[in-house]
């Protein structure tokens, strides 16, 4: 139950320390498909979560962001829904002690976020790399992802998923 608890918190928001949002953000901008391609952290734990984030569509209503998450759990496509307020230029809260941060986006191509949570009191930093194709890597995103995270250690790269294909055709 508690790592099912932790699998939907680390797949559903990205955040960054503050001091590192995005400057510039333009909230307006951010909404709609997102794939899931790299998540990097010093954590183990966070890398190793029974259910895997292939997807996100975010919409942003006023100063909330409605994040759905599709997850592969062993070949079925899940979602999860969950609303945050903005608390910063880049960035939401989310219930659970979560939070989110824009790092840097294009807005078009890629976007790099980095997840916050305190579970079992202990500080999660998760960073994750999301591009809005099923298929393109976006190669100078994933090249600041990787610079972004050269001290990390722990790195996954996605699969491509059917999961993440349906939630972008709005079949789930």
């Amino acid at each position: 139950m508690e790592s099912s608890t932790l699998s939907i918190v680390l797949g559903i928001l990205a955040v960054l320390p503050a001091g590192g949002a995005l400057a510039d953000f333009d909230q307006r901008k951010i909404g709609g498909f997102w794939r899931e391609v790299g998540v990097a952290s010093d954590k183990n734990l966070a890398l190793k979560t029974p259910r895997r984030a292939e997807g996100v569509f975010l919409t942003v209503n006023g100063s909330n962001l409605i994040v759905k998450v599709v997850f592969n759990n062993s070949g079925s496509c899940e979602t999860e829904t969950t609303v945050g307020s903005e608390s910063d230029p880049a960035g939401f809260a989310f219930p659970g002690h979560r939070e989110m941060h824009v790092l840097d986006t294009d807005y078009v191509h890629y976007a790099i976020l980095r997840l916050s949570l305190l579970w079992r009191g202990q500080d999660f930093h998760v960073i994750k790399y999301f591009t809005r194709s099923l298929e393109n890597e976006d190669e100078l995103g994933f090249r600041k992802f990787r610079e972004m995270t050269a001290d990390t250690g722990l790195y996954l790269v996605a699969r491509h998923g059917r999961c993440a294909k349906l939630l972008k055709e709005g079949l789930i």
